[in-house]
């Protein structure tokens, strides 16, 4: 019977069996119906391989191309030149409108000018020109498609 009473340790528990684990100061209250707590870990505090700073974007995200620029401000000035609007071109009606406008220099356009619209026109037509070729530049040199 003494035999029996002796110690023995299960295999994979490197300690004794007899020995218990260090009690801590607050009371550990552990139940089938709550999560244990766990430390909750800050992905924008990691330390990453970009030297040690989260970043959501590439360092160079715009990735700039003065052939995107190129390309794309003579792919709107060609079809902008067409005289299309009464035997004139938007690029046209536009600087002719800041040069009427110019003509009275110190005072602004009017709001009912025609100048504003020409200036919306040609410019929203013009970046939506350079958004689409960077799109495009990018995605073909990247292999998007």
């Amino acid at each position: 019977m003494a035999a029996m009473a002796t110690s023995t340790t299960i295999a994979g528990f490197s300690k004794s069996p007899l020995s218990l684990p260090a009690r801590s100061s607050k009371p550990s209250l552990t139940s089938g119906f709550v999560r244990p707590q766990v430390a909750i870990k800050n992905p924008l505090s990691q330390k990453l391989a970009s030297g040690g700073k989260f970043t959501c974007f590439e360092r160079n995200w715009l990735r700039t191309d003065l052939n995107v620029i190129g390309f794309g401000l003579i792919g709107w000035l060609a079809p902008s030149s067409i005289p299309v609007i009464n035997g004139n071109s938007l690029t046209g009606l536009f600087f002719q409108s800041i040069g009427d406008e110019l003509a009275h220099w110190p005072s602004g356009p009017a709001l009912t000018s025609p100048f504003w619209l020409w200036l919306i026109t040609w410019h929203l037509g013009l970046f939506l020109c350079l958004t689409f070729g960077q799109i495009g530049f990018k995605g073909r040199t990247e292999e998007y498609f």
